[in-house]
């Protein structure tokens, strides 16, 4: 069944199995709560209160560090990036000022310099690895992919370059977010 001849969310506002569309389809309708992957929608689940708290924290950390220094922009998640033939909605994502597009009431055309997954309980770790592979390939320089439950979060730049770092590192945006840099274990922490 094809999106263009179905156009009722069932009641619970999920759209019914086996609907295909193309990608130009889907950026057109602009669907909440999915990404688009190789022609399939993959509904994005609620995520967990662990999950929410450590994407806040990077939000909080980066975001006024990037508007202070005018270096562009931090998007919370739901945005939606191109991301070669998908359309990924990373937890937290950051264009530099002359990549952030004219068009800004669809998903951003260009993949973002910096994308950020923290990885839930119902995340499979290959298919968040696999996203941020897909991240790299379509022109994002660094991805940071945060693990809640070890504490940890892994910086991957290429195939070949993946860093490790334990609530004991500082977290860098290199040359990616000149000048940031954060204690990893701050990213972890509960408001006082």
């Amino acid at each position: 069944m094809n999106l263009l001849e179905y156009h009722h969310f069932d009641q619970e506002g999920v759209l019914p199995e086996n609907v295909t569309m193309t990608l130009e389809e889907f950026l057109e309708n602009g669907l909440e709560g999915y990404e688009y992957v190789q022609g399939e929608l993959i509904q994005m689940p609620a995520t967990s209160v662990e999950h929410g708290l450590v994407g806040a924290n990077v939000f909080l950390r980066l975001g006024p560090y990037v508007y202070e220094h005018q270096l562009g922009a931090v998007f919370f998640a739901e945005t939606g990036f191109l991301v070669g033939d998908r359309v990924l909605k990373p937890d937290i994502a950051f264009l530099s000022t002359e990549r952030i597009p004219e068009e800004r009431r669809k998903a951003s055309p260009v993949a973002p310099d910096l994308a950020v997954e923290v990885i839930s309980p119902t995340d499979m770790f290959d298919r968040v690895e696999e996203k941020a592979f897909a991240y790299l390939e379509a022109g994002t320089q660094m991805v940071w992919v945060i693990a809640p439950r070890s504490k940890i979060v892994m910086v991957y730049r290429s195939e070949t370059d993946i860093k490790l770092l334990t609530c004991n590192d500082t977290l860098s945006g290199e040359d990616v977010v000149e000048g940031f840099s954060c204690e990893v274990a701050k990213l972890f922490e509960l408001p006082k």
